[in-house]
C-alpha cells in the first residue's frame, strides 16, 4: 500500500534534517518506492505493513537516527487524497489555507482553540470529514492569535500542518 509520512519538527533547531537523509531512514526500515515531496517532511513510501505499525517503526528510526523525539503521522494514499479534495476554502490569492494531520479527535482540539482565539480580517476554520482547515490572509499565519496554536507544547505529539497545496503535490507522487 502507499502512504504518505507527515513529519513533524523537520526544522527542529539542532536537528538539521535533509530529506535525503530521511529517506534513507525510510529505506533502512524497510519502506520501499521512498521519496520526498519538498523540504518539510512529507515522505511517500509504500509498504504491507498498517499505518499503526509504520507510526511506530518510522518514529523510532527518526529519533534514534537524527537524536530528536520524532512525531510523525502516516495516511495511506485514499486518507491523504481527503486532505485536498475535503478543502472547504475557495483559492485565493491573498489567503494560506492549511489541511492538519494528527491524531484521532484533534481538529476538534484545534476548533477549540480556534474558537477561543482572536481573529484577523477573513480568517476561518472548519472541519470537514474529521480534518481542521485554516483560511488564514497571508502574512498572518504565525503573528495571528491561532497560528501560536501550531508551537504549543502541549500539542507536538497531536498534529501537525501543511499548506492545501502541499497536498496536491504529494498526490501527484502517488
Amino acid at each position: 500500500m502507499k502512504y504518505c509520512a507527515f513529519l513533524r519538527g523537520v526544522n527542529v533547531k539542532g536537528t538539521n534534517m535533509k530529506m535525503a537523509d530521511v529517506c534513507q531512514v525510510f529505506k533502512d526500515a524497510g519502506m520501499e518506492n521512498v521519496s520526498s515531496v519538498l523540504a518539510s517532511g512529507n515522505i511517500v513510501f509504500g509498504s504491507d505493513k498498517n499505518a499503526e505499525e509504520l507510526k511506530v517503526i518510522l518514529e523510532k528510526a527518526m529519533s534514534e537516527y537524527f537524536n530528536y523525539e520524532a512525531f510523525l503521522f502516516v495516511k495511506n494514499s485514499e486518507q491523504t487524497e481527503l486532505f485536498w479534495t475535503q478543502n472547504p476554502f475557495e483559492k485565493n490569492v491573498d489567503f494560506h489555507i492549511y489541511a492538519f494531520v494528527g491524531n484521532e479527535c484533534v481538529e476538534d482540539i484545534l476548533m477549540k482553540e480556534f474558537e477561543n482565539a482572536t481573529k484577523t480580517e477573513n480568517e476561518k476554520a472548519e472541519i470537514v470529514s474529521n480534518i481542521f482547515y485554516w483560511q488564514v490572509p497571508k502574512g498572518s499565519t504565525l503573528d495571528s492569535n491561532f497560528g501560536k496554536v501550531l508551537g504549543k507544547k502541549s500539542l507536538k505529539d497531536q498534529f501537525t500542518s501543511r499548506n492545501i497545496n502541499t497536498f496536491e503535490k504529494i498526490l501527484k507522487k502517488f
